[in-house]
């Protein structure tokens, strides 16, 4: 069981930035490809940032040229460097894996989850 645990969350006003982590305990976790979504109260999970067992990164419209994921295969360990922060970027961040090496932000094809870490911005 590949187990998930994201941190760096918190609040921060608008045009700030913050820097999430998601640690993972997966074994040969190079293989998996890694995803970012997030969910805002009463809405749905948004697909934000993937990036694929090559390195290779995908965006959502609504991040794109703001938020950064890299992802470091020696501490197994996902970033998402979050930057120019809005209120709209208020929700809750979940840490995505699957066993596949293409990225994708189709929330359906990812198995392993974590438990999601709160950012709040403030205007």
């Amino acid at each position: 069981q590949v187990q998930l645990v994201e941190s760096g969350g918190g609040s921060v006003r608008s045009g700030g930035s913050l820097k999430l982590t998601c640690t993972s305990s997966a074994y040969a976790y190079s293989r998996y490809s890694m995803a970012w979504f997030r969910q805002a109260p009463g809405k749905g999970r948004e697909g934000i940032a993937a990036v694929g067992r090559d390195g290779t990164t995908l965006y959502a419209d609504s991040v794109k040229g703001r938020f950064t994921i890299s992802r470091d295969n020696a501490k197994n360990t996902l970033n998402l460097q979050m930057n120019s922060l809005k209120p709209e970027d208020t929700a809750t961040y979940f840490c995505a894996a699957r066993g596949e090496p293409l990225k994708t932000l189709d929330e359906r094809l990812y198995r392993h989850w974590g438990r999601g870490t709160q950012v709040t911005v403030s205007s």
